[in-house]
């Protein structure tokens, strides 16, 4: 290994020096800026054997640095050579300050400006232009010019996304984000967003793993009128039909000239999310940039009675999996069948795989045996799987993708006998979950606002989680959709009815064990409130899964909690009985019985 990514890095030296430059940034992210980067796109990993999902490297002529978070300190240990890279934190040294400090004063920077934002370049660009370096925008990436036996992009077809599931025609829709687009002040919209414009066309696709969108980018003219730039082989048969009139389909290839035409026109785009690459031709063509959030974000985040129907059909068979899963593994535990992360992984899978609907996991599933559960984004993929232990915990973080909605969902699990610390820090975690779960507040309320529910009982004893507590989830799209978030620095954006969130908070001591306990829920309308003077919100659990009963400590609960406990087991029960049969319905009815 080391001698490939030495050669690698060779070969991206020998770049800089053709082009004059001191420095090339290679940031995890691709083109599309999302979370999940297609294997054709991994460019860090080329360039380091980094497989996280967060990361930058640097490399200079002369030495190399990756910069990683908290989540991977001992990961990037093991993947990246140190005799290459140096190891840097994320967070505690920013990457344009650490390369200030690197260069003198007349260096030149490289960067492919398709794979960082507008906001992005223009922070890095004035920090730079302080310190007298120069941020250089290369035409083509060194890495793509020397990846020997490139994976090739996904060929698969675009799917089409029925109207009926998804509540309305692409047509109303592109009507209503175009009146958006108008009201903002701008002729067209840079709908860069994977799932924003898969959202709006009503389709689907399969051009990365977890994540069921179509890579390419949109035009949204305020008309509602689109151009969607893609591989047009990827179209099926009847697309025309499906999306409506005035839907065009392009070659990616040919954007840049699109872009480089816009003189004189009001460009609406995020600069947060949208790349520098497309924003920048735009502009220097003459084009005025309008910087707003992504018109498609909110609308997409409230989901329809329709979307609603769908998400809520899906949560109940998951719930179906994943019971089954864990009636498998108590029968496993209690025959002394201890199995490893992967296996424990791929047997919940299976139960999902028998749903004609399922089509793949919504994430990496996060299966934890003991003290690997204290790092909150473990991945079993990364080293070896661990085995489970008799007399500790398990955590398991798993979701899916149906075609009719997308779940996620968290369970700490029991396997022997547990220990008063283990109850006494998963009954914290509950009780924060439940104050959550039955928090009702006033329209106009954000997330970061609601945050402190869910910690307050772990504060009381002096703990906390590093992680939000609650992200928003798409309706057959990505697992993790903004702009909804419930977290103690996020965005002021408000919770509106038919956002769909997690509720997860945690709790995790390291080298020892970890607890996560979530569900999905939708913010609704609450009408039980008689005489309220405010338009009042709730939330309204999806996920009908138990959660287990051995890990609580019952006097740490308020009669209240105890009721909830018992009113959330019973409408489990409610759900899923009808559809569980033999042994596994024996075990749900026990493991639902109240407390």
């Amino acid at each position: 290994m080391p001698h490939s990514i030495a050669s690698r890095l060779g070969a991206i030296r020998s770049e800089l020096t053709a082009a004059n430059l001191d420095a090339f940034i290679i940031p995890r992210a691709d083109e599309y800026l999302g979370e999940y980067v297609p294997e054709h796109n991994e460019r860090l990993y080329w360039a380091t054997h980094f497989t996280g999902s967060a990361g930058m490297a640097i490399v200079l002529k002369d030495r190399a640095a990756i910069f990683t978070d908290g989540r991977y300190t001992v990961q990037v240990r093991l993947q990246v050579d140190a005799a290459l890279f140096s190891y840097e934190s994320l967070t505690d040294t920013p990457q344009i300050e650490w390369l200030c400090d690197a260069l003198p004063a007349g260096s030149r920077v490289g960067f492919d400006a398709r794979l960082h934002t507008l906001a992005w370049f223009e922070n890095a660009k004035a920090i730079l232009d302080k310190a007298q370096i120069e941020l250089v925008s290369i035409a083509q990436n060194p890495i793509d010019l020397h990846w020997q036996h490139r994976p090739a992009p996904s060929s698969a077809p675009i799917t089409l996304f029925s109207n009926e599931s998804a509540g309305k025609t692409s047509i109303q829709k592109r009507t209503e984000i175009g009146a958006l687009v108008k009201k903002a002040g701008a002729d067209v919209a840079l709908i860069a967003a994977l799932d924003s414009f898969c959202w709006l066309l009503n389709i689907r696709g399969n051009d990365i793993p977890r994540l069921p969108v179509v890579l390419g980018c949109t035009l949204l003219y305020a008309n509602g009128d689109m151009v969607l730039y893609t591989d047009l082989a990827k179209l099926p048969e009847g697309i025309e039909a499906h999306v409506g009139k005035g839907v065009s389909f392009k070659a990616e290839a040919t954007l840049a000239d699109t872009l480089a035409s816009l003189q004189g026109v009001k460009l609406l785009a995020d600069p947060n999310s949208a790349n520098a690459w497309a924003q920048n031709i735009a502009r220097e063509a003459g084009a005025k940039l309008i910087a707003g959030i992504d018109p498609v974000a909110l609308p997409k985040a409230q989901k329809n009675s329709a979307e609603l129907a769908g998400i809520r059909a899906c949560h109940i068979r998951d719930g179906v999996a994943v019971t089954r899963f864990l009636a498998w593994l108590d029968a496993e535990v209690a025959s002394n069948h201890l199995h490893n992360e992967a296996t424990l992984a791929d047997k919940l899978e299976s139960f999902r795989l028998q749903d004609e609907h399922y089509r793949e996991p919504s994430f990496d599933t996060i299966s934890a045996a003991g003290a690997n559960a204290a790092m909150c984004h473990y991945n079993h993929n990364n080293g070896t799987p661990a085995m489970m232990a008799m007399n500790s915990i398990y955590l398991v973080d798993s979701g899916a993708q149906y075609i009719d909605g997308t779940t996620d969902v968290t369970r700490t699990i029991a396997i022997g006998n547990v220990t008063d610390e283990h109850k006494k820090m998963v009954t914290l975690v509950l009780k924060g979950h439940i104050a959550l779960d039955q928090a009702r507040f006033p329209k106009g309320t954000s997330g970061q606002q609601l945050d402190a529910f869910a910690r307050q009982y772990l504060w009381q004893y002096g703990f906390d989680y590093d992680h939000g507590t609650g992200h928003g989830v798409g309706h057959f799209l990505s697992v993790h959709e903004g702009p909804q978030r419930i977290g103690k620095n996020v965005n002021g954006i408000a919770l509106l009815p038919g956002m769909v969130l997690s509720n997860e908070p945690g709790y995790y001591r390291a080298d020892n064990f970890g607890i996560r306990l979530e569900n999905l829920v939708v913010v609704q309308h609450c009408e039980a409130l008689k005489g309220a003077e405010r338009e009042m919100y709730e939330f309204d659990a999806l996920t009908m899964i138990p959660m287990d009963k051995r890990l609580i400590d019952k006097h740490m609960l308020t009669q209240g909690e105890i009721n909830w406990f018992n009113a959330y087991h019973q409408q489990v029960y409610d759900t899923l009985a009808p559809l569980m049969s033999g042994d596994e319905l024996a075990w749900l009815t026990q493991a639902t019985r109240a407390i």
